[in-house]
């Protein structure tokens, strides 16, 4: 089977019909053609692979909550599990990285903090040093982020790789070859500032102001770099 991208949801329409979709930039970021890889949409009802076929998953963002505990989520979260278990390449991606982290004995709920959007920095933590995904791109890392719900409790066993002002556990490996990031390292400055702009009354309500948000949208090769590591480490072939 070829490597697959758990796909929990869908970006933006409006977005989607001009740049195409989450899978579409994962694939370039990991330097691959989209039919090099198996798009398994599982919130919409596709069926999860046996885990042994299975040679390594890049899990999605979403628009939905994994604190909603959904039966789609709760079977793929399991089915991550399982993956972990098995030593297979996991990467999760906002709403993947909470998922895996659910999926793995941790806790996902509100972001006390408040929601995190735009442009932000990550800083990484002693635990990063030499790690295969995030180990020398720089330190603090810029990067592109929207959530509101986060990871406020890692799983036991989880080594925590990254923090930013509004999430302390931004980013987290588990074993040997599992990772979460709370952040799109898929999306670009044209993608961040669409995001903003689709949610600036949501932002208003919450009393944050959206233009300096869209002002600090800058480009992140932090981004691109990590996918293209996670795809050297899971051995993707071109």
């Amino acid at each position: 089977m070829r490597p697959v991208i758990l796909k929990t949801g869908s970006t933006l329409p409006e977005l989607r019909e001009r740049r195409g979709d989450y899978e579409d930039w994962i694939a370039a970021g990991l330097g691959l053609e989209l039919v090099a890889l198996e798009v398994v949409s599982v919130y919409a009802g596709a069926e999860l692979p046996k885990v042994s076929g299975v040679p390594a998953v890049v899990v999605t963002g979403s628009s939905a909550y994994v604190s909603d505990r959904e039966p789609w989520s709760e079977d793929a979260a399991d089915w991550l599990a399982e993956l972990v278990a098995a030593g297979t390449p996991v990467l999760g991606i906002c709403y993947g990285h909470q998922l895996l982290a659910h999926a793995l004995g941790g806790r996902v709920e509100r972001n006390p903090r408040g929601r995190e959007m735009g442009t932000v920095e990550i800083v990484l933590l002693p635990e990063a040093e030499g790690d295969p995904l995030l180990g020398g791109l720089g330190n603090p890392l810029s990067v592109q982020a929207t959530h509101l719900e986060s990871v406020t409790e890692l799983p036991s066993g989880a080594r925590p790789l990254g923090e930013s002002v509004l999430d302390p556990h931004h980013a987290f490996a588990f074993g040997d070859a599992a990772w979460g990031v709370q952040f799109h390292p898929e999306f670009d400055a044209e993608v961040m500032r669409a995001y903003l702009v689709a949610r600036r009354e949501i932002l208003r309500a919450e009393g944050i102001a959206p233009e300096p948000l869209e002002r600090g949208v800058a480009d992140c090769p932090t981004g691109s770099a990590l996918l293209k590591r996670f795809a050297d480490f899971a051995g993707f072939s071109v």
